[in-house]
């Protein structure tokens, strides 16, 4: 295990509001009775009609044998439920539903399941979150080491954060975050849901929190490189601001009130020193397309020119990405030309310059400019994510610059320059 980097950051104080409770011994546990249990279940937030169930359990954890149901009230995630009674006052949460992805700026196409346990013998209020969820099975695994609750909560708290850099005392319960806050901690919340959502399907989401939680159960630290180098490929084409403002519009349109906290700097505190290392970009540039060569194939930079040497134009996008490609010639106006001007079913600048064509019956999900004959460039821009893209392309010779815009970046996230002989 490569040992991660660290921040250390200022205390915020959260306040949660407190509710009572009767409490009296019913044999070696402590009856909680006629107690009120609310919060909020946030990925971004679940919708209204999404399943909340919270499970009675004995003090070391085990279940009673008896739940509660109810569902989320409104699409801020809210739920409460009244006057029941509970063994010891340790409850496990547990949310089903479909949520609002920050990351996207749309509702999930699928459901999420999260977890929370929490001791509501003092307050009843408790939210659940990625944080809570990753904490839930080393806090049960502590308590089977002999660790009290309180003592298990902490530890599995700052080990989770240590996986994203951070480490911050005094930092709010994980069940008392809220990312429709500001504050540094609920920023933490933010950051840590973005980095895990990232451009992933509800189901690779499902399958990377499984896989987390299971790794850091016993030790606490997540050994497996590779889940550490995913956690990082994504974090690399997260745009916050984006993210900030798709939570901002989304509760404006729900008529609530919301602050959402500044989360920037912890993904980019979780970047410059986390010990994982990056595999490679969220979206794929295979070697070859469906028509050759491909020439965004980050590796490669040399090519054969003419209408006998067809290239690819291809990308595979993963779920709510985006992508756009800028094609710039480089290369003096004596280039010679190697495609012929009656090439069938083929688009292209007109120029002097060293150019390249098309084969407009090719085209798979780009959305093609035309071209600008100032810049000599011309843009090509993926129309749907979780597709595949191709395009058959010929080139004259000359060297071109190869740009490319992922995630709605102003600027290239990579580029590159190539040579057709």
């Amino acid at each position: 295990m490569k040992t991660l980097g660290s921040v250390l950051f200022p205390i915020v104080l959260i306040l949660t509001v407190m509710s009572l409770s009767n409490c009296k011994k019913s044999g070696s546990e402590e009856l909680v009775s006629e107690k009120d249990i609310d919060g909020l279940v946030q990925k971004g937030p679940f919708i209204s009609g999404s399943s909340v169930t919270i499970y009675d359990l004995k003090t070391d954890l085990t279940p009673v044998g008896k739940s509660y149901n109810t569902q989320i009230s409104d699409n801020q995630g809210s739920f409460q439920l009244n006057g029941i009674t509970l063994s010891s006052g340790y409850v496990n949460l547990r949310a089903d539903g479909f949520y609002f992805n920050e990351v996207a700026g749309a509702q999930s196409v699928a459901q999420l399941t999260l977890y929370a346990l929490a001791d509501v013998a003092g307050s009843g209020s408790v939210n659940v979150n990625l944080l809570t969820h990753l904490e839930k099975p080393r806090v049960e695994f502590l308590m089977q080491q002999g660790k009290s609750f309180s003592d298990a909560k902490t530890q599995a708290q700052k080990e989770v954060l240590a996986i994203f850099s951070l480490e911050k005392d005094g930092i709010g319960s994980s069940e008392n975050l809220n990312i429709s806050q500001g504050g540094e901690d609920n920023g933490i919340l933010l950051a840590i849901s973005s980095i895990l959502q990232g451009y992933r399907s509800e189901g690779a989401l499902t399958e990377l929190l499984s896989n987390i939680s299971n790794d850091i159960r016993e030790d606490g630290q997540l050994d497996d490189e590779n889940l550490g180098a995913a956690l990082v490929n994504h974090a690399l084409s997260l745009n916050a601001t984006a993210i900030q403002a798709n939570l901002t519009k989304r509760y404006h349109e729900l008529g609530a009130s919301a602050n959402v906290p500044a989360f920037e700097q912890f993904i980019t505190n979780f970047i410059a020193h986390t010990g994982f290392e990056p595999t490679g970009s969220v979206i794929s540039y295979p070697a070859t397309g469906l028509n050759g060569q491909n020439i965004l194939a980050l590796s490669k930079t040399d090519y054969l020119a003419g209408e006998n040497n067809p290239c690819s134009l291809a990308a595979q996008l993963p779920k709510n990405s985006n992508l756009k490609i800028r094609i710039t010639s480089l290369s003096d106006s004596d280039t010679i030309k190697t495609v012929s001007a009656d090439t069938t079913d083929v688009s292209g600048p007109k120029s002097t310059k060293a150019a390249w064509y098309y084969q407009s019956s090719s085209n798979i999900n780009w959305s093609i400019s035309d071209f600008d004959t100032e810049a000599f460039s011309q843009t090509f821009t993926a129309i749907e994510p979780d597709k595949s893209c191709d395009l058959k392309l010929f080139f004259d010779r000359g060297s071109f610059l190869v740009e490319y815009f992922e995630m709605d970046a102003v600027e290239p996230a990579k580029e590159k320059t190539i040579t057709v002989e």
